[in-house]
């Protein structure tokens, strides 16, 4: 029974006290003055009466009321009952303000109304929540109060207080209220009688009780049958309609995970429903943290408190709350739920929170189901209020029992006696749901609320109630019903019946009477009537007299005790059904366990070979849990007596299955898997030397959950229960067997928790004497179990190696904090642990290190374990003392199996395989055994099919050029294979040091993560037996290696010489002689080139096509200067001495000069004639580099600027890279120039000169824009010569030009428009990028021909007349700022973004995290392509692509172009190096391309060994691969144009892979002026001592391509002059396979010989068994050798294994030569032998090209050629032919417009036999390596021209001789290639001052007839 009401109170304003503007409230009055014992009375209430503050009111307000709720120190909740009416008070302010005469807050105008209107409380203070009682009891007290009843208002009081009713349907009898019968009025009191006394309706006294108060009035309270069950009116179903299903459960996802809630609303009893149906929707689970539902103003700081609550604030202090920052806030009045940012809610998993949202849904809002039928029921109603609200209850009971189902199998009961200790195993549970990762769950886990639940719930016999029914017993309907939401209804609506009979057992007997106030006296009356008489002072003594006389009747009277009905609470079916469900269990297949046990079988019987066999697939499957269980229990079945002892390589197979078991553990270990293995560590051993015993714990010790102090906890109470088990099984039955394995969680025996029901049930009966003895038994079980758990504990945390704590270390075990709390806090136990430890005085400090960290952990455990267990305080001294000497003995035991397991025979290791040496590569370090794990990469691992290559074990070994691994793969069936990784040392751009886990010891390892530019990655783990200590000195080797203190140091230097890092003495003797010969050289330079004619008259240069196509000839030089020149032609250099002579020759031999001589762009000659004619020369100012450091030494300048010019002008650009010419169009005369950009402003103030002459072309634009950059200190005359000079430094180069020189407007091109320059075109794609949209409109305009007003960009009919301007200059966009364009469009500025070197930097970081991942990606979003997307390499790429193909259009229409970008060695270099091979056919040969390079590249100064990172000085700046960008151009255009280039796409790779490997010289240093010093650039030929080493890397190519056809590209047949002009887009571009291929079977296949080295092993290993074959039966027929190979992609070199025709026909050719004893052919001879045998049989007036038809269809080369309109230009009247077709073929319709634009030129064509003088078929030698083609020749005498085209009926031109060109024509002789069947006399040449041409006409008279008419034609001119 409980008392209705505890305390009464009136409280009321207290008027003394109204201080400053606020008013207080103070108690008038107490019932009982006295504190009940049992419960004291709350402090505080009158600040609850008035939670908004107490005030006055100026109009009476209508009586208000709600409950507030208090909670006490000791968690108890109080319901105070606030009824709030107003009584009139005289104005406190009027009697003031008769003193002073005005108050300073209220004008003087403000009447004060004389009568205000002050707040007074009843309030009852109860510990039961029955709101609507409350409320009429209090109105019933007012209304008698106000109405003036005849009856006392102490009775009523009196009463109130001694009413008793049964907490939860306990059975009544007559002690209802005692209030006496002379009290209450006849008339009632049998009424009120009836409503006590009902003997015959027994259930009704159970669960209701009828009350009056003595006024007339009687009530029925009905308890709840079960008061476990919250109650909640209809407060859960008017949340949900206040803020709606989802904020709902966002709070109720708050509230379980222990966020901080609050309410606002402006209703105080809608604050209180609230909270209270938020925590009606929790159960089972209760809220433990802060609950207060109003909250009152006053105490508002407490929101800011940081533990968890659920509060409610009157809305009035909305804006107080504001500032909360980790407060969710739910406004109930306006339907929302704010959650702050910083505020992350876990959400139930799904699909629960699915399925509750649609039931939730379909018990809100029914209609919403059949709300598109097109006949809807007529009514769907959702069910009445109070009823709705158990359905919403309902549905969060369902939700709990999903979430719990299976608890109880968890539970661990620890001990029975004299009370239940229960512990809930969390990661088992967690495990079995296979919900370890779900943040909700672990949270709800780990919340204060279910600890409460499961010290409630936990134990075994008590009481239970609807919950425990439905998590035990409908666990399968709940699954069964899942995902029928009609069937989960029923389901619910009929939990709601049982929740709503809980609360209402008798819904018909609602008998209220209860009298309401008079209509008069409840409204509040208007001010000037009559106020009712104040609420009266009570009788004290009176209402006193009542309680006490109920007392004491209450004590007279026997206590009444309903038994509890106590039962075995039900533990539902266990949890393991439902994991099968998940298919989680199902997961490995039969046939995996099989293999497992099969393994271990074989392991025991010793069947080691096949166990072996095994190994690698058993690892695989103890991935998957059901493996790791099946192992546990095959191993388990092994163990007799608690021992089994294994020979040396059982133990090492058993320990290494164990190890990859325990790997993917986690550290929860949720599976139970460690916890399985724990016993069996202690069990399996070996015997060492000596007596010794190694158990299998000593190498299984590496894995976090040893180191887990919850997951000892776990075991140690799954132990205890265990023990506790067999303890009370013994005393029932005497039978100690059965010791279950799997005691609290297998169903079939008694479960643990069933027989702990059973024992609490009988304990009572028991007398104190046994129960003694069991609380006795018990505590020793628990005891000897923590002194067994120290002992297994120090087992697995104490390291064999006492010197290497890994463990203990990593996970911070050392430290103080604890994984789990332990609630002991200042214990005796706590205080020993710590004096024991400063006692145990080890002497060694490393291996006391270990062991305090290890005592100390043991300890905490020990402490918090016993504690929860109840071990007494004696046994817990002894555990301390003892642990310290446990730790000891087994460091001592330790030790020993330390040095004998040392001694043990190293298991055999596969023998270390040795990688084959280049010639004078040499070992630094030999071999050190490691495993070569898996990357990213999959290819190799076996994932997408083939055989996992990787991990392989073998040994990495460090030499003077490289970093190489070689050894074999792990995996048994693929172990014969050999698996090569290397890649140069210089390449390496990262080193880090990791932790890697072997696949089979599953040790954690110390490896290293090695990554290389060449698009490798090395993930080594040492092996170990490789100390420590070796493995850094191989890093710092390897650190030397690549970073060497000087560029000699490289490989490429150091080749040859010792392997000791360059000894010190050697290397400065070699300095001195190189510096030496550097100064001489430099002297003789100075003397030699002082003169810029140098010349020799009777030297010719051998023209490029005359040279032969074989590279033999490269050896020799190609343009020697003739040593002993003519003595009269000599001017000032006459006496040049000889030594100099050779110096001057090796400068004129450099790359620059050959280019410069052949584009005839200057000469070293003197005859003046020419020089003056020529527009440029060649310069000398730079020949001391003192000009421009990294610029060639002799450079192209326009002839009319003098050297001190250059001098001066070269200090405005970055670097002093001032403008050179280094390449001229040979048809347009248009030239190419390149510097670097002018210099910042920041560094050298820019002068403007304001003043500048206009005359001429000085325009203003080009003084804006070439502001003139002198020192800070020139002044201004100064400052405006040098920018005067570097215009007409411009203007030279303008006017050099002969489009220019020649009339206005008569210029070629004056009248062309190319498609491609319309808007739509490539032009507006270079406009519009937003990357590249840097053009100012006004040059975009010009450039995009924007004057064409055709919307679809066809070109207009308006011609580019004068609007071309004739120098581009291509700056960045950065610097051109501001500049104004040229007034006279001379020149015009084209402002690009360029992609600075940190962007090319940083994106191909992330190209070679892309192609070369460390590790398999983590985030399944992030593919290969994502990641190539991501790093922007494509878009650098193109963005490149395009300025090129800009400048090489520019060109092609004959305007100038000069790049000048950053510092003119990175951007700069890329363009101008693509532009000259996009324009040029000759630098797509073999010479060409090494010229461009070694020009470009080499001369011009890119900064190599800077950009590489080549020495330690250079290390910081990182890698940038600028000319590895360039490459990859290259190879994008190569893949547009195959027939165009004479190399194959191995040539590039090959360039790209030893640009960064330091084996040549070739691409170290810096500039010319760096080689020179170091005397590398000019080596005497014969220098070369040893024929194996070549120095530069175009020597070794040389080599290379005469004997095999590896660098040539068979497709090779190039169209005369064509210009290529390539897509550019980033869809046209394709991931160079040179980034993701790899070729394991021989490592990286750019260092030949070793490449070589091991094919040519390969025929030798494979011949005998083809000789078995044939000579095994002489007479059979052999048996047939089948010919197919595996070819594994990754693993064999493709191009090798698989080749294509040519080179498998050339290998064949010379397979036969080879066995018919002839000495093989040179491969190219072969195929040029082929090749003209093939063109003799094409017919002479055949279309084709030979070695097209030879290769491929023509169409297909001509497809992609002709892709772009493009000119072929003859002199003054050109023929312009637009090929037309190309639009079509590349995808789009010709328009209309363009049709029109072919009949423009109609008027150009003139009629043919006017312009055809003599014609006839030829034979034409083409360009350099290419061969004779048939050409129909046209000499015609008006145009000047020798035309030619491919046959007679041609339209189509495909080329022009010059006649003025033309110097002589004279007989010649066939050369190689050259017609076979045709006499010697039919061949001459025609000479121009450019190249000679040779010709072969089809006889000698035919020949002499051709020089003839071309003689007269000449002698005519």
């Amino acid at each position: 029974m409980a008392r209705l009401a505890d305390y009464f109170l009136v409280v009321g304003y207290d008027l003394e006290k109204r201080g400053g503007g606020e008013g207080q409230g103070r108690i008038l009055q107490r019932f009982p003055e006295k504190d009940w014992e049992d419960n004291p009375f709350p402090q505080g209430i009158e600040l609850f009466c008035q939670p908004s503050g107490w005030q006055l009111a100026v109009e009476r307000p209508p009586p208000s009321f709600f409950v507030a709720v208090l909670t006490d120190i000791n968690s108890e909740r109080h319901y105070c009952a606030c009824f709030t009416f107003w009584e009139a008070v005289d104005n406190p302010q009027l009697q003031k303000e008769e003193a002073s005469e005005v108050d300073e807050d209220e004008g003087p105008g403000d009447p004060q109304p004389a009568q205000l209107y002050a707040p007074k409380s009843l309030v009852v203070v109860s510990r039961l929540d029955y709101t609507e009682v409350f409320r009429n009891c209090l109105g019933l007290i007012y209304t008698v109060h106000v109405d003036g009843l005849n009856v006392p208002l102490e009775t009523v009081i009196g009463n109130l207080l001694t009413c008793t009713i049964p907490i939860a349907g306990g059975s009544q009898t007559d002690e209802s209220s005692v209030c006496s019968l002379n009290l209450v009025p006849l008339n009632l009191s049998c009424d009120w009688l009836l409503g006590c006394f009902q003997p015959e309706e027994e259930e009704s006294e159970d669960s209701s009780r009828t009350i009056t108060l003595g006024a007339g009035d009687r009530q029925v309270i009905q308890t709840p049958i079960n008061d476990s069950l919250p109650v909640s009116g209809c407060s859960v179903s008017q949340l949900f309609r206040q803020l709606g299903i989802v904020n709902v459960l966002y709070l109720f996802c708050a509230a379980l995970t222990e966020h901080k809630i609050l309410f606002l609303s402006s209703s105080y009893q809608r604050l209180t429903d609230a909270c209270r149906a938020l925590l009606a929707i929790m159960f089972p689970l209760k809220y433990s943290f802060t609950y207060v539902p109003i909250l009152p103003g006053k105490l508002l700081e407490v929101l800011s408190t940081p533990t968890p609550f659920i509060i409610g604030v009157n809305s009035f202090f909305r804006s107080e709350t504001q500032e909360l920052l980790d407060v969710i806030i739910a406004d109930l009045d306006g339907g929302t739920v704010t959650i702050p940012e910083c505020v992350h809610i876990s959400l139930l998993p799904e699909p629960l929170l699915q399925h509750t949202q649609t039931v939730l849904s379909m018990v809100l809002d029914p209609e919403l189901e059949v709300a598109d039928h097109a006949f809807p029921p007529s009514s769907i109603q959702p069910s009445a209020q109070k009823i709705q609200d158990k359905e919403i209850r309902a549905v969060f009971l369902w939700l709990f029992a999903q979430l719990f189902q299976g608890y109880r199998w968890c539970l661990h009961i620890i001990r029975i006696h004299p009370e239940p200790v229960i512990r809930f195993h969390k990661a088992a549970f967690l495990g079995q749901r296979s919900q370890t990762e779900d943040d909700f769950l672990t949270k709800v886990l780990d919340g204060m609320a279910f600890a409460r639940f499961v010290s409630e719930r936990g134990p075994p016999y008590r009481s239970t109630d609807l919950f425990d029914d439905l998590v035990a017993n409908q666990v399968k309907r709940i699954r069964q019903e899942e995902a029928m939401p009609r069937k989960v209804l029923s389901h619910i609506k009929e939990l709601a019946e049982q929740l709503f009979k809980n609360e209402n057992p008798y819904p018909a007997v609602a008998m209220h009477k209860v009298q309401r106030p008079s209509e008069l006296s409840a409204q509040p009356r208007p001010s000037g009537g009559p106020s009712p008489a104040c609420f009266p002072h009570l009788d004290e003594v009176t209402v006193q007299l009542f309680i006490d006389h109920a007392n004491a009747k209450l004590k007279s009277a026997p206590p009444v005790v309903r038994p509890e009905l106590k039962s075995m609470v039900p533990s539902g079916p266990p949890l393991v059904d439902f994991v099968d469900r998940n298919g989680n269990a199902l997961a490995n297949s039969a046939r995996r366990l099989e293999v497992v046990r099969n393994c271990i079988n074989y392991i025991f019987d010793n069947k080691m070979l096949e166990a072996k066999k095994l190994m690698p697939a058993v690892l695989r499957a103890l991935k998957g849990r059901a493996a790791r269980v099946c192992l546990t229990q095959e191993l388990n079945q092994h163990v007799l007596q608690n021992r089994a002892v294994l020979d040396d390589q059982q133990f090492d197979y058993i320990v290494r299955m164990m190890n990859c078991t325990l790997q993917d553990c986690s550290h929860m270990d949720e599976h139970g898997i460690a916890a399985a293995l724990l016993p069996l560590v202690t069990a399996f051993c070996r015997k060492l030397g000596g007596g010794i015993t190694q158990f299998a714990y000593s190498c299984v010790q590496e894995h976090m959950v040893w180191a887990n102090m919850q997951f000892w906890e776990a075991m140690f109470y799954s132990d205890v229960q265990k023990h506790i088990r067999a303890l009370y099984l013994e005393t029932e039955d005497g039978d100690a067997t059965t010791t279950d394995q799997e005691a609290g969680w297998s169903g079939s025996e008694v479960s643990a928790l069933e027989l702990a029901s059973e024992q609490s049930r009988l304990w009572p009966t028991l007398s104190k004497e046994v129960q003694q003895e069991r609380v006795q038994k018990e505590e020793s079980t628990v005891f000897s179990q923590a002194i067994h758990y120290a002992n297994r504990m120090s087992y697995l945390l104490l390291p064999l190696d006492t010197s290497k704590n890994r463990l203990l270390r990593n996970t911070g075990l050392g430290d103080g904090e604890s994984v789990s709390n332990s609630y002991l806090t200042n214990s005796i136990a706590g205080s020993m642990a710590e004096s024991y430890d400063t006692e145990s005085g080890f002497e060694d400090a490393e291996t006391s290190d270990v062991a305090n960290s290890v005592v100390r952990f043991i300890n905490r455990f020990v402490d918090k374990v016993c504690n929860e267990s109840g071990v007494t305080n004696e046994h817990l001294k002894a555990l301390h003392t003892m642990i310290p000497d446990i730790v000891q003995m087994h460091i001592e035991t330790l030790d020993a199996v330390h040095r004998e397991s040392k001694r043990l025979p190293p298991i055999q290791k596969p023998k270390l395989l040795r990688p084959t040496l280049l010639a004078g590569e040499e070992l630094v370090m030999d071999g050190m055994r490691v495993h070569l794990m898996s990357d990213g990469r999959e290819e190799a691992t076996g994932l997408m099919g083939g055989p996992p290559l990787l991990p392989a074990e073998g040994a990495i070994f460090l030499t003077t050029y490289r970093l190489v691994f070689k050894g074999t793969p792990v995996d048994p069936l693929v172990g014969e294979q050999v698996v090569t990784r290397s890649f140069p040392v210089a390449s390496l751009t990262k080193e880090k040091r990791i932790s890697v886990s072997l696949p089979m010891d599953q040790f954690l390892q110390d490896g290293l993560q090695l990554r290389s530019c060449t698009f490798q990655l090395m993930k080594v783990a040492f092996d170990e037996e490789v100390a420590s200590d070796l493995a850094e000195v191989f890093r710092k080797h390897l650190h030397k290696l690549r970073y060497p203190q000087h560029v000699q140091g490289t490989f490429a230097f150091t080749v040859g010489q010792s392997a000791k890092l360059v000894v010190e003495h050697k290397t400065k003797d070699k300095n001195q002689s190189l510096k030496t010969l550097s100064k001489n050289l430099v002297k003789t330079a100075k003397r030699t080139i002082g003169r810029q004619y140098v010349t020799r008259k009777k030297y010719t240069p051998p023209t490029w096509e005359n040279r032969s196509s074989l590279p033999s000839e490269m050896d020799e030089d190609e343009i020697s200067v003739c040593e002993e020149p003519d003595q009269s032609s000599l001017t000032l250099s006459s006496t040049i001495r000889s030594s100099d002579r050779q110096t001057m020759s090796n400068v004129v031999e450099r790359a620059c000069c050959r280019d410069y001589q052949r584009l005839g762009l200057g000469t070293l000659s003197n005859s003046l004639t020419r020089s003056k004619n020529e527009p440029f020369r060649i310069s000398t100012v730079n020949r001391m580099y003192t000009v421009c450091r990294s610029y060639p030494g002799l450079l192209i300048v326009p002839q009319s600027v003098p050297d001190s010019t250059i001098q001066r002008m070269s200090r405005c650009y970055r670097q002093s890279r001032f403008p050179v010419v280094c390449w001229r169009n040979s048809r347009t005369k248009a030239v190419l120039l390149r510097s670097a950009g002018l210099h910042a402003k920041g560094v050298v103030g820019f002068f403007k000169s304001p003043n500048a002459p206009t005359a001429g072309l000085h325009a203003k634009g080009v003084m804006g824009f070439f502001k003139s950059s002198n020192t800070p200190t020139a002044g201004p005359s100064q400052a405006e010569s040098t920018s005067l000079e570097q215009e007409k430094y411009l203007q030279a180069i303008v006017s050099s030009m002969p489009s220019y020189s020649e009339a206005s407007g008569r210029n070629t091109l004056s009248g062309f428009t190319s498609t491609h320059m319309s808007s739509s075109g490539k032009w507006g794609s270079i406009r519009g990028s937003g990357r590249l949209s840097a053009y100012n409109p006004d040059v975009g305009n010009r450039l995009a021909g924007k004057d064409s007003p055709q919307p679809n960009g066809g070109p207009a009919d308006t011609f580019f007349r004068q609007q071309r301007a004739y120098l581009y200059i291509i700056g960045d966009k950065a610097q051109l700022k501001g500049g104004k364009q040229d007034s006279f469009q001379q020149w015009e500025l084209v402002p690009i973004e360029v992609c600075d070197v940190r962007q090319v930097k940083n994106s191909f970081k992330k190209l070679m995290k892309a192609c070369v991942p460390s590790s398999p990606a983590s985030d399944p979003t992030m593919t290969f392509h994502r990641c190539l997307e991501d790093s922007d390499w494509m878009g650098l790429l193109h963005r490149v692509l395009q300025v090129s193909v800009l400048v090489v259009e520019l060109l092609d229409q004959g305007s100038s172009v000069m790049v000048s970008l950053e510092d003119g060695w990175d951007v700069t270099t890329q363009v101008v190096s693509l532009v000259q091979l996009l324009s040029d056919p000759y630098y797509r040969t073999f010479d060409g391309f090494r010229l461009l390079v070694e020009k470009e590249w080499l001369s011009f100064g890119h900064r190599f060994s800077h950009r590489g990172g080549q020495t330690l000085a250079s290390q910081g700046s990182g890698f940038t691969p600028v000319f590895l960008q360039f490459l990859d151009c290259v190879h994008q255009i190569h893949l547009q144009f195959p027939m165009e280039f004479e190399f194959s796409q191995y040539y590039l790779k090959f360039l790209a892979y030893h640009y960064v490997s330091n084996r040549f010289r070739t691409f170290l240093l810096d500039s010319d002026y760096e080689r020179i010093e170091l005397g590398v650039l000019y080596e005497e030929k014969g220098e070369r001592k040893n024929p194996q080493v070549c120095k530069s890397v175009w020597d070794y190519i040389d080599r290379l391509h005469k004997k095999t056809p590896v660098f040539y590209n068979y497709m090779f047949a190039p169209e005369d002059e064509e210009v290529l002009k390539p897509y550019s887009y980033v869809s046209n571009l394709k991931v160079w396979d040179l980034y993701t291929e790899e070729t394991l079977a021989e490592g990286p296949s750019y260092d030949w010989e070793l490449a070589r080295g091991r094919q040519e092993r390969l025929p030798e290993e494979s011949s005998p068994d083809r000789a078995d074959a044939s000579t095994s039966a002489p007479n059979a027929t052999p048996t047939p050798k089948s010919h197919r190979r595996i070819v594994w992609p990754c693993y064999d070199n493709c191009s090798r294994t698989l080749p294509d025709a040519i080179t498998k026909l050339l290998q064949e050719v010379q397979a036969l030569e080879l066995e018919l004893g002839q000495v093989s052919e040179k491969w190219k001879e072969t195929w040029d032998k082929i090749k003209t045998t093939q063109r003799t049989e094409t017919k002479l007036e055949s279309r084709h090209s030979f070695s097209t038809s030879l290769l491929m269809s023509s169409n297909l080369s001509h497809q992609r050629r002709s892709q772009g309109v493009y000119l072929q230009e003859s002199g003054v009247g050109s023929s312009i032919n637009l090929s037309l077709d190309c639009e079509a073929s590349a995808g789009s319709a010709p328009t209309a417009g363009r049709t029109s634009t072919s009949t423009l030129y109609s008027q150009f064509q003139s009629t043919e036999s006017e312009n055809r003088s003599f014609e006839g078929i030829l034979y034409k030698k083409g360009a350099l390596l290419k061969p004779w083609k048939p050409r129909w020749f046209v000499l015609d005498k008006t145009k000047h021209q020798l035309r030619y085209y491919e046959s007679r009926k041609d339209k189509e031109c495909k080329g022009v001789i010059e006649l003025a060109e033309v110097e002589a024509v004279i007989p010649g002789v066939p050369t190689m290639g050259a017609p076979k069947h045709i006499e010697e006399k039919a061949f001459f040449d025609l000479k121009t001052t450019k190249r000679v041409y040779n010709f072969c006409a089809e006889d000698s008279q035919n020949a002499q007839l051709w020089m003839d008419s071309v003689q007269s034609c000449l002698s005519d001119a």
